[in-house]
């Protein structure tokens, strides 16, 4: 199952997901039990190992989506390059691009301002485990040679 997660900002109860599941009333049901409107939607990378809800909740709730820019997306989305910010209520999501697992793939880096000025998570996607990294194996574009110098260029990168 995909690390998907919620974030919310509180100040107009804007809500975003991260990486969703193709079934997407966990997601709706969690809003709604909780007062918030997802607003926004971000894919890390585009997934081989499960397909991603991103189309239908983006449908049912008027969210956007952003995937990083390389992903060739013809969907309707926002392309996030490194440094590509998102802001609703007091959070900031902040792009990294990390090309490795996929060339599209970013990390996501949350600032909450009203705690601190500084960010107090990273959303690896598939970029980053602990003790190890993504697979660069399972792209049809790209040998597992070129990804992997690619992940650990992005890696010591930023």
């Amino acid at each position: 199952m995909p690390g998907a997660c919620f974030l919310h900002a509180g100040i107009g109860g804007e809500a975003a997901v991260v990486d969703p599941q193709r079934d997407v009333e966990i997601y709706l049901k969690a809003a709604d039990e909780q007062g918030l409107k997802i607003r926004h939607i971000f894919e890390t990378h585009l997934h081989a190992d499960f397909v991603s809800g991103h189309l239908e909740l983006a449908e049912r709730t008027g969210a956007k989506i952003y995937i990083g820019a390389d992903a060739g997306a013809t969907f309707p989305h926002v392309a996030m390059r490194d440094g590509s910010e998102v802001r609703f209520g007091k959070l900031r999501i902040t792009a990294l691009e990390t090309p490795g697992h996929t060339p599209e793939g970013i990390c996501l880096v949350v600032t909450d301002e009203e705690k601190s000025p500084n960010p107090w998570a990273v959303l690896t996607g598939d970029t980053l485990f602990i003790g190890d990294v993504g697979r660069p194996d399972l792209s049809k574009a790209h040998t597992p040679q070129q990804l992997a110098c690619s992940l650990m260029t992005a890696c010591t990168a930023n």
